[in-house]
């Protein structure tokens, strides 16, 4: 299957299409509310082209990488950068490869949440968001948020339903040279929880 063709699919599937705030050109975090194992694809498949080309979702290794299928899917398709999450050493630490796929010209989609939802609400945010702001404060981050995903596909289920959801992309904040890290995760939550108001 090629991305393109991946891309129409899950639009066709979910009926997301992105609107909302211009997306800059530059590379950029794009960071959403997490409730579906759809959500990364969602919003790579909602990026124009030139931009989704350039674009890696950022994934838990013990998850994508159980199987051959999943594992084909994060790396050949999505080119997903996987990440450890459960036994994170400084080897491991993916605050590197992150750093490194941004200066290399790639855009990023994470989700500081680090886990799923199950009724859909935004949960409190980790600090990997912070650290990759102060490390890089002129890269835009860019909330994205991801209506109606955790019914589409809800946890533990294997097909979706046929619902529509929406990926609405708001306007990029950047970190402030000496924001507190609960200031600016704060910030960055706030500016999630305004699109889901106007959703």
């Amino acid at each position: 299957m090629s991305r393109d063709l991946l891309a129409w699919l899950v639009r066709f599937v979910t009926g997301c299409r992105g609107k909302g705030a211009a997306l800059p050109a530059e590379p950029v975090v794009y960071y959403g509310n997490h409730s579906s194992h759809l959500d990364a694809v969602v919003i790579w498949a909602s990026i124009p082209r030139p931009i989704r080309d350039r674009t890696r979702p950022v994934a838990a290794r013990d998850y994508w990488a159980k199987t051959a299928l999943r594992r084909y899917w994060a790396t050949q398709l999505l080119n997903a950068m996987l990440i450890e999450r459960r036994e994170v050493t400084r080897a491991s630490n993916p605050l590197g490869p992150m750093l490194a796929a941004l200066e290399a010209g790639d855009s990023l989609i994470l989700f500081p949440e680090g886990t799923r939802s199950l009724e859909g609400e935004v949960g409190e945010f980790q600090g990997g968001l912070f650290h990759i702001a102060r490390q890089r404060p002129h890269t835009p981050l860019v909330p994205v948020y991801l209506e109606n995903l955790n019914r589409i596909l809800p946890k533990g289920d294997l097909l979706p339903l046929p619902l529509i959801g929406s990926a609405l992309f708001g306007q990029a904040i950047y970190w402030a040279e000496g924001e507190p890290k609960p200031t600016f995760l704060e910030r960055a939550r706030t500016a999630l929880l305004e699109l889901q108001q106007t959703s």
